[in-house]
């Protein structure tokens, strides 16, 4: 069986969480809130229910996973908080006396039953629904956006890591006693990973054994990164790779290596939709997965609400299509037509052809490209080359030897003209305004939940962190909403 009882065991101390652990606890609140019973049923294919050892009830590991996203700790700082914080013992299920699990378990528990779980859609899904059911969730539109985490890896050289978070624990233990410096392990002066390993070793038994500080809480949590780094991703750092990380393109001159997590959310800052993917991905092209997830999970899409990216041609066809507004500005290029040098090749509206700047008229015109397939269709306008040859202006307008010249022009689609238009509304302007929110949220999930930097190896791994974060922040936003 893997189900167990989720009412706390009789214990002569359950009268303390009454005590420590007010009503209006954020993760008494979250108890309240959400049924986990749909833990098991999700997890049932992944447990043997008739041989071996009783597992360890799946709620319980799952709200660990929860905790973790929370409060962003370690795996092993995670337990030790839960030895002493009758909090985390509570909303865990278990009495106050009982023993917490093994660090090791965490790790079991994601590689073996919660891999190849779609487990971002189905926590999503159990969040907007939670919403609808407590009547908060209203809005019919939905604000779009893509965050990008760097990888864990690859951004410093094995060793630059290790060298880190070595000097990080070293100061650390410098400012609780300064004099110890001169008893510390002599420092490598190599570029060889393994004289860096060995060194952190040393200086990991030195500061568990001699220093006399290692159970200060101020030294744990330096202590334990190193340890895990060195124990647990000695592989994972001498490889040094994250096979699944690209790099993407934040603007013209910033660059990152990592992932992309698109997101869509309601006006009510209730995420509805999450697509995970590698870094160099084009975050429009992910707009209509983003709408159709979150009609999935419950709800009525009206409005969508993005910046210029996500209004491209295919997507204005779509919500049109789905009768949906769309509330992203068209690119500049597309307003105010697409061709080079504008100011030098003049339109003469009487004969529609193109002047080019040595005052030579275009001499025929022809349309290329297939309407509504693809990108929008030009209209090239040929000039007369024995002229181009022969002109004074030929410099760095005609290349010498072509058997011809001409001059495109990009022809406006009915789509991106009904876009233009729906652009000058008060409601599009007043739409608009709305998408800061979503600014705001990406930033929450970065600075509040630890998002900005991948805690694993992988696109799966950045999938389940998508997925316990994402739950995280809309648990908590509900309750905020209720309060």
């Amino acid at each position: 069986m893997i189900q167990k009882q989720q009412t706390l065991v009789l214990s002569p101390y359950a009268a303390l969480y009454d005590i420590v652990v007010p009503k209006d606890n954020m993760l008494r609140q979250i108890n309240e809130l959400v049924d986990f019973s749909f833990i098991y049923e999700e997890l049932k294919d992944k447990y043997c229910l008739d041989n071996g050892r009783n597992a360890i009830d799946p709620i319980c590991m799952f709200k660990y996973l929860l905790l973790k996203a929370i409060f962003e700790l370690s795996d092993v700082d995670l337990v030790e908080r839960s030895k002493y914080d009758l909090s985390f013992k509570y909303f865990l299920g278990m009495a106050p006396e009982d023993s917490v699990i093994n660090t090791s378990s965490l790790t079991k528990f994601r590689k073996l039953r919660l891999k190849d779980m779609n487990l971002l859609d189905m926590l999503i899904q159990k969040s907007v629904s939670i919403a609808v059911d407590q009547g908060i969730l209203k809005s019919t539109s939905i604000i779009v956006d893509a965050t990008h985490t760097k990888a864990r890896y690859n951004q410093k050289s094995p060793q630059e890591i290790l060298q880190d978070r070595a000097r990080k624990l070293r100061k650390t233990v410098y400012a609780m006693n300064e004099s110890i410096k001169v008893k510390m392990p002599t420092k490598n002066t190599t570029n060889v990973l393994e004289d860096e390993i060995e060194y952190c070793q040393r200086l990991i038994s030195f500061i568990e054994e001699e220093s006399g500080v290692a159970q200060v809480p101020k030294i744990l949590e330096p202590l334990n990164l190193l340890k895990e780094t060195v124990e647990d991703d000695v592989e994972a750092i001498r490889l040094a790779t994250d096979p699944d990380a690209r790099v993407g393109h934040k603007s013209v001159d910033s660059s990152f290596f990592g992932y992309k997590t698109h997101l869509a959310m309601t006006e009510e800052r209730i995420i509805t939709a999450a697509v995970i993917t590698t870094g160099e991905k084009n975050d429009g092209k992910q707009l209509q997965t983003l709408i159709e997830k979150s009609k999935s999970a419950g709800m009525n899409v009206k409005t969508v609400i993005g910046d210029t990216a996500y209004s491209e041609k295919d997507n204005i066809a779509y919500t049109k299509k789905n009768e949906i507004d769309l509330v992203a500005k068209l690119n500049p290029k597309v307003t105010q037509g697409s061709r080079k040098k504008e100011d030098e090749f003049l339109f003469n509206k009487d004969a529609g052809m193109y002047v080019c700047p040595a005052g030579h008229m275009a001499i025929r015109k022809a349309r290329e490209g297939k309407k509504s397939i693809g990108k929008n269709q030009k209209n090239k306008y040929y000039f007369d080359v024995e002229i181009c040859k022969r002109c004074a202006l030929r410099e760095g307008c005609y290349k010498q030897g072509a058997n011809s010249k001409s001059y495109c022009v990009t022809i406006k689609s009915e789509e991106h003209s009904e876009q233009m238009a729906f652009q000058e509304t008060e409601f599009f302007k007043e739409k608009s305004k709305e998408r800061y929110k979503i600014e705001a949220k990406n930033s929450e999930l970065k600075h509040g939940h630890g998002y900005d930097v991948a805690t694993s190896s992988g696109l799966i791994g950045m999938q389940l962190q998508g997925a316990m974060t994402i739950f995280a922040v809309n648990l908590k936003r509900i309750l905020k909403l209720q309060d």
